[in-house]
C-alpha cells in the first residue's frame, strides 16, 4: 500500500521541491518557471515560515508542495501579519488523485495550530473555495491583484483561542520577491 505523509520540508527537500514546481508550472518559453525562483528567493526572505512549507510525500517521491509565508495587511496604520499561500504544486504524474487539497490542508491546519488568522492567494475559485477562500475585496482587502477580481481571494482562519481579534482590513504588502511573479 501506497503512503501518503505530510510534513513541513526539510533543507534535503529543496532539490525534489524544484523539480516539483519546475514539472508542474513548465512553459515552453521559459527554462526555469517563476514559482521555482519565487520560492528560492523567499527561502533566503524575512517572510518565510519553515514550519509551513509543507511538502506531501507519496511512496517516499516527494509529489506535492503548498507554500504559506509572511505578508502584512497595512490596516488602520499598523501592519498586521497575515498569510499568502502560494505557489501550490503537484507533480504532474502525480495530479488529480488529491494529492494537491492534501497538502494545502496541511499548510492551513498548521497555520491554524499556529495562531495565524488570516491568508489571501490568488488562484481558481473553483478550486480554493473548498477550502473556505471566498473573494477578498469582500473582507476588504486590497493588493497589486485586486483588479482580477474573483482569484483575489482570501480564508479567515479558526481563532485558536476565544474571541481573537478582528480580521484586519485595508491594502495586502507581499514581500519583495513576489515583484517578479
Amino acid at each position: 500500500m501506497t503512503t501518503l505523509r505530510l510534513r513541513p520540508e526539510d533543507p534535503a527537500d529543496t532539490g525534489a521541491i524544484r523539480r516539483v514546481l519546475a514539472a508542474a508550472f513548465a512553459r515552453p518559453d521559459v527554462a526555469v518557471p517563476p514559482e521555482v525562483r519565487l520560492v528560492d528567493e523567499l527561502r533566503g526572505s524575512d517572510a518565510w515560515l519553515a514550519e509551513l512549507a509543507m511538502v506531501a510525500e507519496y511512496g517516499g517521491e516527494i509529489v506535492g508542495y503548498a507554500l504559506l509565508t509572511r505578508v502584512v495587511v497595512c490596516s488602520d496604520g499598523r501592519n498586521v501579519p497575515a498569510l499568502v499561500l502560494g505557489p501550490v504544486a503537484v507533480a504532474p504524474h502525480r495530479q488529480r488523485i488529491g494529492l494537491g487539497a492534501s497538502v494545502v490542508q496541511a499548510a492551513l491546519e498548521a497555520a491554524t495550530e499556529l495562531g495565524e488568522r488570516l491568508v489571501v492567494v490568488l488562484g481558481d475559485p473553483a478550486y480554493y473555495r473548498r477550502f473556505g477562500f471566498t473573494r477578498a475585496d469582500r473582507l476588504g482587502l486590497t493588493s497589486p491583484w485586486s483588479g482580477l477580481g474573483e482569484p483575489w481571494q482570501a480564508l479567515v482562519l479558526p481563532p485558536t483561542v476565544s474571541g481573537g481579534p478582528p480580521t484586519p482590513r485595508g491594502e495586502v504588502v507581499f514581500p519583495p520577491p513576489w515583484s517578479k511573479v
